[in-house]
């Protein structure tokens, strides 16, 4: 049974044999969907070349298991142009979409936040911004959001106190840790201060670290060796 034609963006893809490649793509109203293309033949390097992230596609596809078939795809607008620093945060977008979300599995807003944050990228906004802000709102979509408001033992977080965070339990009030007002701007996605750039971007690490299992992020190698 062939799809309605639909707004996708290529989150990952992998060759699968000499004429096929299997995608991971995020498809618009429902969700990361793992689709297998054939790629061959007179339109092999325009395919190969159109098949690219980071650019809107419109395509279409069948199947009635888990994989899915691309059955026809184009460009909705010029491939993009993202360089450097951008592009990495790009990829890690991308990988961590695909490592994160369940595959054939209703998540109809996921195609929306992805595009606002990739647009942000592509408009120059505050690299640290655009990643903390997707790893927090992705996992609140995912059911995996953190309880900002109150500690571990149902007290408000309150402004001047330290936390620790405990896994599956909350903030719990500590000498050292995360400022409670750091918290209190994480929670509202205001990544202004550099104190709490770096808050958020420990925290979120230790929350994703159980959810990513033992393989790194290969996308964030990409700061690291340049």
């Amino acid at each position: 049974m062939d799809s309605d034609f639909s707004r996708a963006f290529l989150l990952h893809r992998r060759p699968f044999s000499d004429s096929q490649v299997m995608l991971n793509m995020l498809v618009e109203e429902v969700g990361h969907i793992k689709m297998m293309v054939r790629i061959s033949g007179k339109q092999q390097l325009k395919h190969n070349a159109q098949l690219q992230p980071f650019t809107p596609l419109l395509c279409r596809y069948s199947g009635r298991h888990d994989l899915k078939y691309l059955n026809q795809f184009e460009l909705l607008q010029s491939p993009s142009s993202m360089q450097g620093k951008r592009l990495y945060c790009g990829f890690y977008l991308n990988e961590l979409s695909y490592r994160l979300m369940p595959i054939n599995e209703p998540l109809e807003a996921a195609f929306e936040l992805y595009q606002h944050h990739l647009q942000r990228l592509q408009l120059g906004d505050e690299l640290e911004w655009v990643l903390r802000s997707y790893e927090f709102e992705l996992l609140n979509l995912l059911g995996f959001g953190i309880e900002f408001e109150y500690d571990a033992e149902g007290q408000a977080i309150a402004p001047q106190a330290h936390y620790q965070y405990v896994q599956e339990l909350g903030f719990v009030v500590a000498e050292q840790g995360y400022a409670g007002a750091a918290l209190h701007a994480i929670a509202a996605l205001d990544f202004s201060a550099d104190a709490v750039r770096r808050a958020a971007k420990q925290l979120s690490r230790q929350i994703l670290r159980p959810l990513l299992g033992n393989r790194d992020l290969k996308s964030r190698e990409l700061f690291i060796t340049r």
